[in-house]
């Protein structure tokens, strides 16, 4: 009986999820998702602000496209945006569309959001290295910076054309329902356009955690592990938009918490976020180290050649004869 145990739990042992959730645990990955969700709720808001301040009146302007960025904001970061549904926010909406570029409390936030941001992804790439077994990216601390601000503005890009698509698919399915002669607010058609969102979402949080990785990773990683790491934290945070409302609202049910249970629950939001960013970076490094590859081996910069390849000989040319 005690054998018998014992081989059960050496088989459960090496199951691919319980290395990758024990590899986890000693790299103190919930530790470093706890800093990164404290530097991502405070940015949020300083983003948030820039942003409608630049783009607020050309988005307030297109209904559609209002009402998609609004969504796309209230899936991504349930509990931020109080549109005046009843179902609360940390932010009104209205406020929000009435914040200007010209000002001092613009300048604050836009101060406020590059230091948090560049902040962010400094200690992501920290985290994820720390990971990976990867030593402090060594590359002058401008250059990481400057690759750090592009990261930010693509974030930025990837929100408004996550809206963007938003838009543009609706209207297509609407048209292609009018086509087939079936009607838009019928259980099938909402059906087929929820499913068709989800896949949408699907993508992009893929496509950007990939992104991500290899950013700040600045190594070489297998597309095939990158893309499977990559897709099941798009997973795990289409699961969590699903269920965003519920993970958000669950601290407001707490009376000694009420007084600031939107904050409470932003915070639970970006740390379960940030957990799924580090655990699925996990995954791609022990799913690498059972193919006996490694980030270092794959790195270019570093001079080391990947498993199953031999470096050519240099032959020297000899000299003519006299």
């Amino acid at each position: 009986m005690l054998t018998s145990l014992q081989r059960l739990i050496a088989r459960v042992m090496k199951l691919r999820p319980v290395r990758v959730f024990l590899r986890y645990s000693e790299k103190n990955g919930p530790i470093l998702a706890g800093g990164l969700s404290l530097t991502a709720l405070y940015s949020v808001f300083a983003g948030l602000y820039v942003g409608f301040a630049l783009l607020g009146l050309s988005i307030e302007s297109n209904p559609n496209l209002k009402d998609a960025v609004v969504g796309t904001l209230s899936s991504s970061v349930p509990g931020l945006i109080d549109s005046g549904n009843g179902s609360g926010g940390a932010i009104n909406l209205d406020a929000l569309f009435k914040s200007r570029v010209l000002g001092w409390s613009s300048i604050i936030a836009a101060a406020a959001l590059l230091v948090t941001a560049l902040s962010w992804f400094a200690s992501a790439r920290s985290a994820v290295r720390a990971v990976f077994d990867l030593a402090p990216d060594t590359t002058f601390f401008l250059l990481l910076k400057l690759r750090d601000l592009g990261l930010v503005v693509a974030f930025a890009a990837v929100t408004v054309a996550s809206a963007a698509i938003s838009v543009f698919s609706t209207s297509a399915l609407t048209s292609l329902f009018d086509l087939l002669h079936i009607d838009n607010r019928s259980a099938f058609a909402k059906a087929i356009g929820h499913v068709i969102g989800l896949v949408i979402v699907l993508v992009i949080d893929t496509l950007v955690l990939a992104t991500l990785y290899r950013v700040l990773l600045a190594v070489r990683i297998p597309w095939q592990r990158l893309l499977t790491g990559s897709l099941l934290g798009g997973l795990a945070l289409g699961i969590l938009k699903v269920l965003g409302a519920t993970i958000v609202g669950g601290a407001g049910k707490n009376p000694l918490l009420a007084s600031f249970a939107v904050i409470l629950g932003l915070l639970v939001w970006f740390g379960l976020v940030c957990q799924v960013i580090l655990i699925a970076a996990t995954w791609i490094s022990v799913d690498m180290a059972d193919h006996g590859q490694t980030a270092t081996a794959t790195a270019r910069r570093q001079g080391t050649i990947p498993p199953g390849r031999h470096p050519r000989p240099r032959v020297r040319p000899i000299a003519r004869l006299r």
